[in-house]
């Protein structure tokens, strides 16, 4: 069996394709330099056309308002594992957003957690004020806005909420910049807030030092970027426009997905959310 001479051009620009659309190519490719030409700009302007239609895409919200709940957590805690457990259920439950939030209030106890952030201790702080909880503990649990000490009771997945939603909202993602139109119901708030959260699945981390020493700890939903919108004012149906630009994926293994939740400036409760898993 004989094969079409090695061709330069087309190994410089089709190394990282396929076997068999090299094969596809070499095979065009003896049939002459303009076929050749040819059949690589098609196989190129495909590949191009594919890798934008990845970083292209949208999500809605639903008609009922969807779930949010979020875990104040550390690595450095050993009660907290449990809980980590216990949020890693809700990963592919469609109906609810969970975010676990590490704070940094432990890392002066022997173990720096890589996930913690300052700012994940003051959000937990602030929001005190309308969770009901008296003071910042871990691992807190808190569920539409509403403090959970029995967190561990709680079946998974939760129960879907019946509630219509106040709001509607659709994320559109074109390369990294992400679009939001959020479009309040009659029955909206007169002022709504929103925040932003990037979350990754997957990660492993062995604590070699701390409360959890010797311990090799999971986790899901994991907050790494988090940006929070001003209150805005509802002017009768007009929808908000909110733009956002997603920070590079510092690691490809781990799923990564966007959420933006929407809340009631006055009370700071979820009125609705949506995530974008692409």
């Amino acid at each position: 069996m004989t094969h079409p001479p090695r061709d330069p051009f087309l190994e410089a620009h089709t190394a990282n394709l396929g076997s068999t659309v090299r094969l596809d190519l070499r095979a065009a490719c003896g049939r002459g330099r303009h076929a050749c030409a040819l059949a690589t700009l098609g196989v190129l302007l495909g590949a191009a056309m594919t890798a934008h239609a990845a970083d292209a895409c949208s999500a809605k919200s639903t008609r009922h308002a969807t779930s949010v709940v979020e875990l104040y957590t550390s690595e450095g805690c050993n009660s907290c594992p449990p809980a980590d457990r216990w949020l890693s259920k809700l990963k592919t439950d469609p109906q609810t957003i969970a975010l676990a939030f590490h704070v940094d209030y432990w890392d002066r106890l022997g173990w720096k957690d890589r996930f913690a952030s300052p700012a994940y201790t003051q959000r937990q702080a602030e929001q005190q004020t309308v969770n009901g909880a008296r003071f910042s503990y871990t691992p807190q649990v808190v569920v539409d806005g509403a403090d959970r000490k029995d967190w561990s009771s709680i079946a998974t997945p939760l129960p879907a909420r019946s509630a219509t939603a106040p709001v509607d909202l659709e994320l559109i993602r074109d390369g990294r910049r992400v679009t939001a139109t959020i479009a309040p119901a009659p029955n909206a708030p007169k002022r709504l807030a929103a925040y932003w959260a990037v979350t990754e699945q997957d990660h492993v981390t062995a604590v070699k030092a701390g409360e959890n020493e010797g311990v090799t700890l999971k986790h899901d939903n994991v907050v790494r970027d988090y940006r929070t919108v001003a209150a805005w004012a509802t002017r009768g149906d007009t929808p908000q426009t909110l733009t956002y630009e997603l920070p590079p994926a510092t690691d490809a293994s781990h799923r990564r997905d966007l959420n933006l939740v929407v809340v009631d400036a006055g009370t700071g409760r979820p009125l609705q959310a949506v995530r974008l898993g692409c």
